[in-house]
C-alpha cells in the first residue's frame, strides 16, 4: 500500500459488512480490535470476512492479529477464521478463546505466536508513533523471551518477533513492529465526519493507537459501530477515534456489549449497581481458595485479579463490606469498583475509571500493582508456574506475565490435582477430600515458564501459592509449606499429590476453620487493623 504521506485524505464513507470483507487483500495484516468474551471486537466484520472465504476462496494467507484473545471459548470471534488457506499466521496474547486456531497451531498448520497482552497493546502505541519496536523487561526469563521459545507455539512459526538487548548492562526484550494493512476497530457511534465515540463499550482497549500506527504505514482502517449522528453531535470529549483516522464505516445495529451481554449500563458506567445487589459466588472449594486469597489484602492495596478463581476473591472483598478500601483493577481498563466474572471477565462495574489498556498495562510495568493474584495451572520446584500451554492445549499469557513480574506480590491460585477432583468445604470448619483428581498440577517441571520463581526472587517479590488444601510460599531456599487445612492428611493429600520434595514450615498453622463454613467469615475488622506493607522495588 502507499505510504501515509502519499495518500489524499478522504471522508469516511460508509458501507455494508461485505464491502468490508472485500477490503482485504490476500497476505494481507489485519489487526482486528475487542477483547475476550466480545468486548469492543467488530464481530460483524469476521462474519462477513468468513463468509467471503467461504464464498469466492478469498482472501488467502492472512496475518492476523489481536491484543487479546477473541471469542466465546467455541465458535464466535477468531474461532471463525480457523482455516489454515485463509490465515496463515496468528498473533495474540491468547488463544483460549479461540481454541479452533490453537487446534490448528498445535497441528503445525499455521503459525501462531502468543505474546503478553501488555507488550501488544503497549507495542500498537510505539507503532502510530513511527517508532521500530517496544523495549521493555516484561516477558524476560519467560517462554516469550527469545533464549526459550520466543512467543512459538507452531514449529513453522520461524520468524524472529523479540530480540534480547541489553542496554547499559540490563536486560531488555524488544518487540518489533510491524506495517497493518488492515485496522478492524469497534465504537458506539460514529459521525458523518468518521468520528468514532464508545460510550456504550466495556472496553476502550488500544483502538485510538491499533487505527493510527495502521495509518501511518498507508493501511486502511474500518469501523464498526451500532448507529450513525450528524456531524458535530457526538460531544468531543466522547470521541475515542477521530474521523481524520477513519476510512470506512460499518453499521452494526445489533452489536452486542460482550458475547454474553447484549448491554449492561454498568458495563458502560452509566448506572451504578448497589451493593446489596452484587451477588455472591457459590459456596463450594472455587470460594475457599478465593476467601484465602482475601485475607492476604490490606487497606489502599492496589490489586489486578486475573480470571477464573481468583476473580471470586472481588466478589469475597465485596461480601465482607471492604471492597471499596482496596482499589480493584483488570488489565482492560478497570480502575476501582468491580471487575466482572466468567464470561464477561474483562468488564467491571461501579469503577472509578476506565483506561485504554496501553495506560493500564504502563501502570502496571511501572509498578502501581501491590498485590496480584492470578492462577497457577501448573507449578514447579522452582517456583516456576505455567499458565500458557498445556499438552496439546495453547492458552497463551494474556496479561499474566506484565502482571506478574509488576506486582510486588503475586498470590497464585488454584486445585493441587485435576481430573475427577472431589474436594469441597464440610460447612463446619473443616476439608472434606472425596476423590483425587488424576492428574498433579505440582510437578518437576512446568511445560512453558510464564512465571520465573528465581527471577522474582531476585527482584524481591513476594510470592504465595494458595491451594485447595494448603498454602505455600516460595523463598529463596525453594517452596515451602506454611498452612495445611483441617480434615486432611498433610503427607497423603499434600505432601505426596508433589512431583518434588518442599521445606514444611517450622511455624506450620491450620487454615482458619471459617473458611469451611458457609457465612461470612466477618473479616472486615481484621482488614482494616492491617498495615501496607512496606514498598519493595521490583524491577
Amino acid at each position: 500500500m502507499k505510504a501515509a504521506s502519499q495518500r489524499v485524505r478522504q471522508a469516511a464513507r460508509v458501507i455494508n459488512k461485505a464491502e468490508a470483507a472485500r477490503l482485504v487483500q490476500d497476505q494481507d495484516c489485519v489487526y482486528i480490535a475487542g477483547s475476550g468474551g466480545g468486548h469492543g471486537v467488530p464481530e460483524a466484520f469476521i462474519d462477513a470476512l468468513r463468509d467471503r472465504f467461504d464464498e469466492t476462496g478469498s482472501p488467502q494467507q492472512l496475518k492476523v492479529v489481536g491484543t487479546v484473545s477473541i471469542g466465546d471459548w467455541e465458535s464466535t470471534g477468531f474461532n471463525k477464521l480457523a482455516d489454515p488457506k485463509l490465515v496463515r499466521r496468528i498473533v495474540a496474547s491468547g488463544l483460549n478463546n479461540c481454541p479452533m486456531l490453537g487446534e490448528l497451531a498445535v497441528a503445525d498448520e499455521i503459525e501462531a505466536y502468543t505474546m503478553p497482552q501488555g507488550a501488544l497493546a503497549q507495542l500498537c502505541r510505539e507503532m502510530a508513533g513511527g517508532r521500530p519496536g517496544l523495549v521493555t523487561k516484561t516477558g524476560l526469563h519467560t517462554f516469550v523471551d527469545p533464549r526459550q521459545a520466543g512467543g512459538r507455539q507452531s514449529p513453522r512459526s520461524k520468524e524472529d518477533l523479540v530480540k534480547l538487548l541489553e542496554i547499559e548492562g540490563e536486560e531488555f526484550l524488544f518487540y518489533r513492529s510491524f506495517p497493518i494493512d488492515v485496522a478492524v476497530i469497534r465504537g458506539t457511534v460514529a459521525d458523518e465526519r468518521g468520528n468514532i465515540s464508545m460510550e456504550d463499550e466495556a472496553f476502550l482497549g488500544e483502538t485510538l493507537a491499533i487505527a493510527a500506527a495502521s495509518r501511518l504505514r498507508g493501511g486502511i482502517v474500518i469501523a464498526q459501530v451500532q448507529r450513525l449522528a450528524a456531524a458535530g453531535s457526538i460531544n468531543p470529549r466522547e470521541v475515542k477515534v477521530p474521523g481524520t483516522l477513519v476510512d470506512y464505516i460499518v453499521v452494526a445495529p445489533d452489536q452486542r456489549q460482550t458475547y454474553q451481554t447484549a448491554y449492561n449500563p454498568a458495563y458502560a458506567g452509566k448506572l451504578r449497581v448497589p451493593e446489596s445487589e452484587i451477588p455472591s459466588i457459590p459456596f463450594d472449594i472455587r470460594k475457599v481458595i478465593a476467601r484465602r486469597a482475601a485475607m492476604e489484602l490490606f487497606p489502599g492495596a492496589v490489586v489486578n485479579l486475573g480470571i477464573g478463581v481468583s476473580n471470586g476473591v472481588a466478589t469475597v472483598a465485596a461480601e465482607e463490606g471492604f471492597y471499596r478500601d482496596v482499589t480493584l483493577t483488570n488489565e482492560q481498563g478497570i480502575i476501582g469498583g468491580l471487575p466482572a466474572v466468567g464470561k464477561d471477565a474483562g468488564a467491571g462495574i461501579n469503577y472509578d475509571m476506565l483506561a485504554q489498556q496501553p495506560d493500564q498495562f504502563d501502570m502496571y510495568d511501572g509498578g502501581i500493582l501491590d498485590i496480584a493474584f492470578l492462577s497457577s495451572a501448573e507449578v514447579d520446584q522452582h517456583g516456576n508456574v505455567n499458565v500458557s500451554r498445556f499438552g496439546k492445549t495453547i492458552i497463551g499469557p494474556g496479561g499474566f506475565i506484565n502482571i506478574s513480574q509488576g506486582a510486588r506480590k503475586v498470590v497464585f491460585s488454584g486445585t493441587m490435582t485435576t481430573g475427577g477432583l472431589q474436594i469441597g468445604p464440610d460447612g463446619k470448619g473443616s476439608l472434606v477430600l472425596e476423590r483425587e483428581g488424576k492428574v498433579g498440577k505440582w510437578v518437576q517441571q512446568v511445560q512453558q515458564i510464564t512465571f520465573n520463581g528465581k527471577y522474582a526472587r531476585e527482584r524481591g517479590q513476594e510470592v504465595m501459592f494458595v491451594t485447595d488444601r494448603a498454602v505455600f510460599a516460595l523463598t529463596d531456599e525453594g517452596v515451602e509449606l506454611i498452612e495445611v487445612a483441617p480434615g486432611i492428611s498433610m503427607e497423603r493429600d499434600v505432601l505426596d499429590q508433589l512431583a518434588f520434595p518442599v521445606r514444611v514450615s517450622p511455624n506450620l498453622k491450620l487454615m482458619d476453620a471459617r473458611l469451611f463454613r458457609p457465612e461470612r467469615m466477618q473479616l472486615a475488622g481484621e482488614f482494616h487493623r492491617k498495615s501496607a506493607p512496606s514498598a519493595t522495588k521490583s524491577h
